[in-house]
């Protein structure tokens, strides 16, 4: 059955954090400041009217931020939309163990409620955003045990989470779907730039076009599949093939492997979000897409 979202390790309060601001960046101490958001894993609170205070939540969270630091405004200058790459780093302080993140606030309301208008300019959009960020990346980059690598790493998870679904997913259905991504040979390509974590949640928009890409957490190297799957989470049959054509055609064994993901992804969604109805929604049209398209 689905599990509620992770729980915080630590409590967050705005007066928290505006004592680590007072001690660490005084010069942003003073600006209003009120919680935004409360994710899997950061607390995001908005600071005056152009920056977000990110913070994680929980110990495992802590790395992922540190990754943002070290290669967001590395990779920022190269790719045609915004991303949130720090502004400021905070260190630990008044009890608070972590490092943490001022970020730009990126104006736009995310993809999941709003939908995009028109979506294939949507689809070029974030295929060529994908394009951009899809380089080799260097041996260093961080590394993901759960995104970028090869299909049949995951598949006890998968399993794991399409029993603990039964009865609320078409298990065979998606074991079907799995079982042809995983036919398919693993990335033989360099590890490239992904994302990790691309589904509706994370893109913005701006009356009706995709403004920003959010929320690089999981950023990692590895196989492009992976942050492709969000053809399947964003887009219908028409708008997938724009998409498609935008990214540039990486082959119907990475195009395969990339449906595999998007149906994994959507047993994960599913399966971590019974307190959490938007992911438990993208979740699930995301599984009605990949189970409905027999020819990615």
């Amino acid at each position: 059955m689905p599990a509620p979202t992770p729980p915080a390790e630590i409590d967050l309060s705005a007066t928290l954090v505006r004592e680590l601001l007072a001690d660490q960046h005084p010069d942003l101490a003073e600006l209003p400041l009120e919680l935004l958001a409360n994710g899997w894993d950061n607390v995001l609170f908005r600071l005056g009217d152009e920056l977000v205070v990110r913070l994680p939540r929980r110990a495992l969270a802590a790395a992922l931020v540190e990754h943002e630091q070290t290669w967001l405004p590395l990779l920022a200058p190269l790719l045609p939309l915004p991303i949130p790459a720090p502004t400021h780093i905070g260190e630990p302080g008044f009890g608070y163990p972590w490092r943490w993140s001022v970020v730009p606030y990126l104006p736009g309301e995310i993809a999941a409620r709003a939908g995009f208008e028109p979506p294939a300019a949507a689809a070029t959009a974030l295929g060529e955003f994908l394009r951009a960020l899809h380089q080799p990346a260097p041996p260093e980059a961080p590394a993901n045990p759960f995104r970028g690598v090869p299909l049949a790493q995951r598949d006890d998870a998968f399993r794991l989470r399409a029993s603990d679904l039964s009865g609320l997913v078409d298990v065979d259905g998606v074991t079907r779907v799995w079982a042809a991504a995983l036919a398919r040979p693993a990335s033989s390509g360099p590890a490239v730039w992904l994302h990790g974590d691309l589904h509706p949640a994370n893109l913005l928009v701006r009356d009706g076009a995709l403004a920003a890409v959010i929320d690089f957490g999981d950023l990692t190297a590895g196989d492009p599949a992976t942050d492709l799957s969000v053809a399947w989470m964003a887009f219908s049959p028409d708008d997938r093939a724009v998409f498609r054509i935008a990214y540039g055609d990486a082959g119907d064994d990475t195009w395969t492997r990339a449906r595999g993901w998007a149906c994994g992804l959507a047993l994960a969604f599913l399966a971590h979000s019974s307190d959490n109805p938007l992911m438990a929604a993208i979740g699930g049209r995301t599984l009605d897409a990949v189970l409905a398209d027999d020819s990615p």
